[in-house]
């Protein structure tokens, strides 16, 4: 008896485009927010402000980072699978991507980085900061820089256009996760981390870290369909 192949096609370009349609829609939902709460007065607007505002915790902006997170993880993991099957090189460093994006997710969910902010402002003096009042992204670009150099040959070892498209998510979501943060530490050190003004610069930030992440999906799903075309799952009885 012949037994059906069930299929599933991934499209990485529709899959794309379907996310970045959800992340455009949450930063318009988010700004539209922003807008009703600091020029026409209403704070909650039946609590549908701090559901879809960037810079609020566990609401639904925050879930899809954490999704796309995760699903970027996914696809990690099973590329760590695929080379290993293949006796490819950098496993390992597949495998560390695929566990950095699960901690990523965590720390999406639960702020942790952010909890740097203050023990680093007591080394420096509590004085006045700047860019670096959000005292967290010294450790952050160190760890930037340590990962680049970890990293560094696995990315030569890529493919150029596997290792262009991964370059170029990773300098579209630091850029917003810490280039953005830096503009925005300043601005909140000179006037407040509140207001409308703040919260476009919020905005901007949370929108770059998501068409990063959306970005880097996109290339891993490219990756798999360039170089691993058909992946199948078998599930015995």
């Amino acid at each position: 008896m012949t037994i059906p192949i069930n299929q599933i096609s991934l499209n990485p370009s529709a899959i794309a485009r379907i996310l970045g349609a959800v992340a455009f829609f949450l930063l318009l939902a988010s700004i539209g927010g922003q807008f009703a709460k600091y020029v026409l007065g209403h704070d909650t607007v039946y609590g549908l402000v701090n559901l879809f505002d960037v810079d609020s915790e566990h609401n639904i902006p925050t879930y899809f980072s954490a999704l796309l997170m995760l699903f970027a993880a996914l696809l990690l993991a099973v590329i760590s699978l695929l080379s290993r099957e293949q006796r490819a090189s950098h496993v390992l460093k597949w495998t560390v991507l695929s566990f950095g994006f699960v901690f990523m997710a965590f720390d999406e969910l639960f702020q942790v980085h952010e909890r740097f902010t203050g023990p680093v402002r007591a080394l420096l003096g509590n004085g006045n900061l700047g860019v670096f009042y959000f005292a967290w992204v010294i450790p952050g670009i160190v760890l930037v820089l340590g990962l680049a150099l970890f990293f560094r040959k696995f990315l030569l070892d890529l493919p150029a256009k596997t290792s262009r498209r991964f370059m170029m998510a990773a300098t579209i979501y630091i850029g917003g996760a810490i280039g953005v943060e830096l503009i925005g530490g300043r601005y909140a050190e000179l006037h407040s981390a509140y207001g409308l003004k703040y919260n476009m610069i919020v905005t901007i930030e949370e929108g770059l870290e998501m068409a990063g992440l959306i970005v880097f999906i996109w290339a891993l799903l490219r990756h798999c369909a360039d170089y691993y075309k058909e992946v199948r799952f078998r599930f015995d009885a």
